[in-house]
């Protein structure tokens, strides 16, 4: 049986709609935030919830870019520079929880109408994302879906790990761990779901398991409350 974490998830007809429906669930939180409280820290270290809506926003533009680049060989740069990404986030994030309700919704909707020209042909055309990383366009629809559903988590307003679609949160546990195989500072560990899954890296030592919920809480955000047991330190895949 193929190893689902050795190469890069390619299968963006599926997730396609799962980035809409995950859309929608991160814009009703959205919604129902209290707009007094956009400025409350959120689970990103130095980030408020304004910092995380207007983020996520921006992915979509920038998302749209490579698209973009791969429908029509086109070369624009995922982001200007690191500067520019971080001076828009900074701009936009004490703007009013209308204003960033909207730039959310129209921002998906830019991205929704742009991947939905991606074919299968094109699903192979090589693509440079964020700091050099090498990326294929059929893998956008997916880094699509992890931004919005680890940022949903990270509003800290109810949505948490367990609330993931299971074959979402499975897809996004696969890549992060082809991810971390691919950093050398990983450490070695075998890891093991109570929902039957089982990895390993490097020698396979030590053991660490729990949900694939926890796990993905672990291996993305650092939160070691629902894991069983000697967890190694991990690198950050930012």
């Amino acid at each position: 049986m193929t190893d689902p974490t050795v190469t890069l998830n390619m299968e963006f007809r599926a997730h396609l709609p799962a980035v809409d429906r995950h859309t929608e669930l991160l814009l009703a939180t959205a919604r129902a935030l209290d707009p007094g409280r956009l400025g409350d820290p959120s689970l990103c270290p130095g980030w408020s919830r304004g910092h995380i809506l207007t983020h996520i926003a921006r992915n979509a533009d920038a998302l749209v870019n490579l698209v973009t680049n791969a429908t029509t060989g086109s070369s624009t740069p995922m982001y200007a520079s690191p500067d520019a990404r971080e001076a828009d986030i900074e701009a936009g994030a004490g703007r009013p929880l209308a204003e960033q309700v909207a730039d959310v919704e129209s921002s998906a909707a830019r991205f929704a109408a742009a991947a939905a020209g991606l074919t299968e042909e094109l699903s192979d055309v090589p693509l440079l994302a964020r700091n050099n990383t090498k990326v294929k366009a059929g893998y956008l629809p997916f880094m699509r879906l992890r931004e919005v559903v680890l940022h949903h988590i990270d509003l800290d307003a109810g949505f948490s790990f367990p609330d993931v679609d299971d074959e979402v949160a499975l897809a996004i546990l696969q890549d992060t761990i082809r991810r971390l195989r691919h950093d050398p500072e990983t450490p070695a560990m075998s890891i093991r779901t109570n929902e039957g899954d089982v990895w390993s890296i490097g020698d396979g030592r030590p053991i660490v398991s729990g949900t694939r919920a926890a796990m993905l809480a672990w291996l993305t955000r650092g939160d070691t409350s629902n894991m069983v047991g000697s967890l190694p330190a991990i690198p950050s895949l930012g």
